[in-house]
């Protein structure tokens, strides 16, 4: 068995623009003679890698505790591209995971995950919306262009697509692999931090 860690180092991550910077305190500490180390830190819901709830832009879409877990946990694809990612993309890379699993009960194409330097296009979106995916992952801070990210955001979240933002998948084959990423079950939240890994 294969474990790859796709997921940023929070306190050196990468953050989107005007998002707050994760920090970090050491409140106590053993050589200043106190009993323990103990660290308090401070993050937006959305720094390094996290996932997207349809709170974020959807107004009474579900928070990130309301979604259910089985989008988090289990067979993706993943693709690699550079560039926007078309509608025309888009279709090739569930044909790909399709061919992989056929008639699978939980089915790679459900979750895909684009490697590289890509961004997702509006009519993109639609075509991963309209097969139903629970998630699309991309090593960027936003799925969507990142000087206009609301229309894709709106297409997948208001389809309750989840999305995996800032994963890190440079040493990555495209193929399929089990994906565990569940969020921390921050109640009432629009998004929230990961530990995603790839096992093969």
């Amino acid at each position: 068995m294969q474990i790859f860690d796709i997921t940023q180092e929070l306190f050196t991550c990468s953050v989107y623009p005007g998002d707050p910077s994760p920090s970090m305190e050491r409140v106590l500490s053993i050589p200043n003679g106190d009993i323990c180390n103990l660290t308090r830190f401070s993050m937006c819901a959305h720094n390094g890698t996290h996932v997207d709830a349809p709170f974020h832009f959807i107004d009474g879409g579900k928070t990130i505790d309301q979604v259910d877990l089985k989008k988090f946990i289990g067979p993706c694809f993943v693709a690699r591209h550079d560039g926007e990612v078309s509608a025309e993309d888009a279709a090739v890379f569930m044909e790909r995971a399709k061919a992989i699993d056929g008639d699978s009960e939980d089915p790679c194409y459900m979750r895909i995950l684009i490697a590289g330097d890509a961004t997702v296009t509006e009519d993109a979106a639609r075509v991963f919306a309209d097969n139903g995916v629970y998630l699309i992952g991309n090593e960027s801070q936003t799925v969507g262009p990142i000087d206009a990210p609301a229309a894709v955001h709106y297409i997948l979240l208001g389809a309750e697509v989840v999305l995996l933002e800032g994963i890190r998948l440079q040493n990555i084959d495209e193929g399929r692999y089990n994906l565990f990423c569940q969020p921390i079950n921050l109640g009432g939240c629009d998004g929230a931090p990961v530990r995603a890994i790839l096992v093969r």
